[in-house]
């Protein structure tokens, strides 16, 4: 049985109440997941954000510190820029009406699919012998083609699972090192799809967005707000655009060998030069008790592209516009699918009481 509290990137664990396979939220290969951290960032941020009920992931990722929030908040807001994501906290985390018997019959339906029976398909023109093999390319576009056509015979929490699962089923088989900017080039490689069905839970108490942070933090008031922005020049939604893709089902055109939209519509401005004039206007206009900002020192990566945007110091001072600051180190290696050598990596997290 997979430990929970554990980041096992490539495997499923299994569910011994309901006897199944599954896919836990921290089963998938994702840049900056700070699921080894979660359990001392959250520790801090409960010590020292005393009475709080409310807890604000404005930048959630893979969704690891609000699920870890869950066990200490009445109230957990997640937001994120990319579809894949927000699919992902509704499947593990919002409320509604869950038929986990239906949704695996139709995970079962499809994993007993014939695919020498499929035609080609949107997924296999794309993204077939590249990301995935041809067979499992065709597959993915036939159970995502699927999972719209019969989306009425699912309540809106079933049809999130089933995208999610099938996300999270394509991303373990992807023929990539973890992200999509590039895939392997070795045909050997490619592996058969076996859909999962996520770990799924319903709680009260969650709100869920898919908005710019900056724009979403005008708009919602929490007594904590955690920020873990981009640090560097890599755009997430390059990195991902295959599982975004997926999340979304809009089949827009794809350009070149790497079949990315031919416009990206979901970069970050934190990932640009002028971040640090970004944060100061996100830290200015958010409405919470205590700031939170999670922040890694990849100064020295081997990439450019893997250098912070902005320095500690620099991310201090703006924090101390807004009120009383505590820095706090941990040491940590993280999930690192290229070819930036980090040493001495630690994870920095700014706390400030904000005074009104």
């Amino acid at each position: 049985m997979v430990n929970k509290n554990t980041f096992y990137p490539d495997l499923f664990g299994y569910n011994h109440e309901e006897n199944m396979p599954v896919f836990y939220l921290e089963n998938r290969r994702y840049l900056g997941c700070k699921e080894k951290l979660a359990e001392r960032i959250l520790t801090i941020i409960n010590n020292e954000a005393q009475g709080a009920h409310s807890f604000f992931d404005i930048f959630a990722g893979t969704g690891a510190i609000g699920r870890k929030a869950l066990e200490y908040y009445q109230e957990v807001i997640f937001n994120d820029f990319l579809c894949s994501n927000v699919v992902a906290y509704n499947a593990f985390f919002a409320d509604g009406e869950l038929d986990k018997e239906r949704v695996q019959d139709f995970i079962s339906e499809m994993n007993n699919v014939d695919v020498s029976s499929l035609d080609d398909n949107y997924c296999s023109h794309y993204y077939g012998n590249k990301y995935f093999g041809m067979a499992a390319a065709k597959k993915i576009g036939y159970i995502r083609d699927e999972i719209e056509r019969r989306k009425n015979e699912f309540s809106e929490k079933e049809y999130f699972v089933l995208v999610a699962s099938l996300i999270y089923s394509a991303d373990r088989i992807a023929n990539t090192t973890g992200q999509f900017e590039a895939y392997r080039k070795n045909p050997a490689g490619f592996k058969d799809l076996d859909m999962r069905m996520v770990d799924a839970k319903c709680h009260n108490g969650v709100k869920i967005y898919n908005e710019d942070a900056n724009v979403l933090a005008r708009r919602v008031k929490c007594d904590i707000v955690y920020m873990d922005p981009p640090y560097n020049s890599r755009q997430y939604c390059s990195m991902y655009h295959v599982l975004d893709n997926l999340a979304n089902w809009d089949k827009p055109p794809l350009n070149g060998v790497t079949a990315k939209p031919l416009h990206l519509d979901k970069k970050s401005e934190f990932c640009k030069k002028d971040a640090i004039n970004v944060l100061t206007d996100l830290v200015t206009n958010v409405d919470a008790r205590y700031i939170a900002v999670s922040y890694s020192n990849t100064y020295d990566a081997k990439s450019k592209t893997s250098n912070n945007k902005m320095t500690l110091e620099e991310i201090q001072h703006i924090l101390e516009l807004r009120g009383t600051t505590k820095v706090f180190y941990m040491d940590y290696k993280p999930f690192n699918a290229g070819k930036s050598e980090l040493v001495n990596h630690q994870e920095i997290l700014f706390l400030t009481k904000v005074i009104v």
